[in-house]
């Protein structure tokens, strides 16, 4: 019986400013079996897709990360990046097909932490931590395995097992110095698996520890550590933006012939290989 084809989805407008030679160098590595034409369009829409998942652009994203695939679908890091956009958006039986497909494609453990993740958000926790105990488990980067480890934790509290949630993360937080660029993260969730077992202080101290790790705002951290401390994030910031008017008229008043000079910026602090 003749079925019709559906209709394929346009091609979403890339970018102008967008390039191939933007894409991770390994990445590009990896478009090497597709023609030049198709591996600079493919590498394009991966580029685009990794810049609107980073601005919130999710819709923007899975078109990008969609036609990428429907381009170079036997390409592990473009099922990788859809898989990404899929994990974002939540829906996560598709992200678990393409990282699943993914992860078939290149060999290679690491999404892992991701496809862990996924099971989690299916509603099965048990099945996280099954995968966590996988042999490919123990030679995942640094990163990686710390990011397990929050899954592991997380699903350990999913199953009503707040000690071993804490238990999962106690020695790593012990030896993961807040200039790693885990950290945050890490110290967000050891805090967090403290404070489902009531431990109201240590919980404290923990998500103090990632608000001063956390340069980048990647957690939110200062409002859970403000929670626990009663105090109104936003009546504090009023108060900031009416004491900033004041202080800002006062300057103008005196500034006459004042030159006002920026702050410098700080240089973020290197990344290392492992925990120490």
């Amino acid at each position: 019986m003749f079925r019709p084809r559906p209709d394929r989805k346009p091609e979403p407008e890339i970018p102008e400013h967008i390039e191939a030679g933007q894409l991770d160098k390994s990445a590009r590595r990896e478009l090497l079996t597709l023609s030049k034409e198709n591996a600079d369009g493919v590498a394009r829409h991966l580029v685009a897709a990794t810049e609107a998942l980073a601005e919130g652009e999710l819709d923007a994203a899975l078109a990008h990360a969609e036609n990428a695939s429907r381009r170079a679908g036997r390409v592990a890091v473009v099922r990788e990046v859809l898989g990404f956009v899929y994990y974002r958006r939540g829906e996560w039986a598709e992200a678990l097909r393409e990282f699943r497909t993914a992860r078939r494609l290149s060999g290679s453990p690491h999404l892992l932490p991701q496809i862990a993740d996924v099971e989690r958000g299916l509603g099965r926790p048990g099945r996280a931590i099954e995968l966590a105990q996988e042999p490919a488990a123990d030679s995942l980067a640094a990163a990686d395995r710390v990011e397990l480890a929050i899954v592991v934790s997380g699903a350990r509290r999913d199953l009503g097992q707040g000690d071993a949630a804490v238990q999962t993360l106690r020695e790593i937080v012990q030896v993961s110095p807040p200039q790693r660029s885990w950290s945050p993260r890490l110290y967000y969730a050891y805090a967090d698996a403290l404070l489902g077992t009531g431990a109201l202080e240590a919980a404290r101290e923990w998500f103090a520890r990632a608000v001063d790790a956390d340069r980048e705002g990647v957690t939110d951290a200062a409002d859970r550590l403000a929670d626990l401390d009663g105090v109104d994030i936003t009546d504090l910031s009023d108060g900031a933006d009416d004491q900033d008017d004041t202080q800002s008229d006062q300057r103008d008043d005196q500034r006459d012939d004042q030159q006002v000079m920026p702050d410098p910026q700080s240089d973020r602090q290197s990344e290392g290989e492992q925990p120490s």
